[in-house]
């Protein structure tokens, strides 16, 4: 039994502590039971078991699109690039020719995210592949975490590759590319889906920047190599959470993974 006016108040401040706390749980439960989840990397296999020759993946496309609309990859026997754009996914072949990919289509690499920007930088000046690269990261406000990058405008040039398909024994991906076909594209609209990964990432994944094309007539694109901007605007989707999906196959179990890398890039 309260015993003075001073307990008295001390027990109606205790118990309207307590309410306001349930208040605030519960509000807060309700607003994280209806806010987009946090952005998060979702990638399919491993970068370095691609550039070893690891072209088989078990993961198809229509379970991709549960983890992003924005990203880049391949597809099984290294058959085309991929570039996935505001939700929808599309394969260019070694020919150039452009098509929406087919869920039951499987990858054994490929990278994706929900795209939400968190700023935008537009360049007053036209840039090179190699001068938007630094133009870009001089703007990563850090360098330990990950950036979805999408560049949007005008090209006064683009420099663009596909791989044929592959057959096995599969090369790694440095001979791979020796029989690419390339296209040079000129003055033409078009967005760039891209990312840039922290150092500690190679091997998992590609440090660095990664670039695929894709033409706003979605009738031309690939893996970047080169380009030449004109008017553009920059968004980018600042980044700290990254899964990896391991693909069960032969092929990938069975891959001497356990070694310095050293295959290097998607150059």
């Amino acid at each position: 039994m309260l015993k003075t006016r001073a307990e008295l108040a001390r027990a109606f401040n205790l118990a309207g502590l307590l309410l306001a706390i349930m208040i605030i749980t519960f509000h807060s439960h309700s607003i994280a039971d209806t806010e987009k989840p946090d952005d998060s990397i979702f990638q399919t296999s491993l970068f370095e078991a691609l550039m070893d020759g690891v072209y088989e993946g078990d993961l198809t496309y229509g379970d991709l699109k549960k983890h992003g609309n924005f990203g880049l990859g391949t597809f099984n026997r290294l058959d085309g690039e991929m570039v996935a754009l505001d939700g929808v996914f599309y394969r260019i072949d070694s020919d150039g020719k452009v098509s929406v990919v087919d869920d039951s289509l499987k990858s054994p690499f490929a990278i994706v995210t929900f795209f939400d920007s968190n700023e935008t930088l537009v360049p007053d000046r036209q840039l090179s592949c190699e001068e938007l690269k630094k133009y870009i990261e001089q703007a990563l406000p850090e360098k330990n975490i990950f950036y979805a990058i999408k560049v949007s405008g005008e090209f006064e040039f683009m420099k663009t590759r596909s791989v044929h398909a592959q057959e096995k024994p599969y090369p790694p991906v440095s001979e791979a590319v020796k029989d690419q076909s390339e296209f040079d594209l000129k003055n033409i609209k078009g967005t760039i889906v891209g990312y840039w990964l922290p150092l500690y990432i190679e091997g998992m994944s590609q440090s660095g920047f990664h670039f695929h094309f894709i033409s706003d007539d979605k009738k031309s694109g690939g893996h970047v190599l080169e380009c030449k901007t004109k008017d553009i605007i920059i968004d980018i989707d600042h980044i700290r959470d990254f899964q990896f999906n391991l693909s069960d196959t032969e092929d990938f179990n069975n891959a001497d993974l356990n070694k310095e890398s050293g295959k290097g890039k998607m150059e």
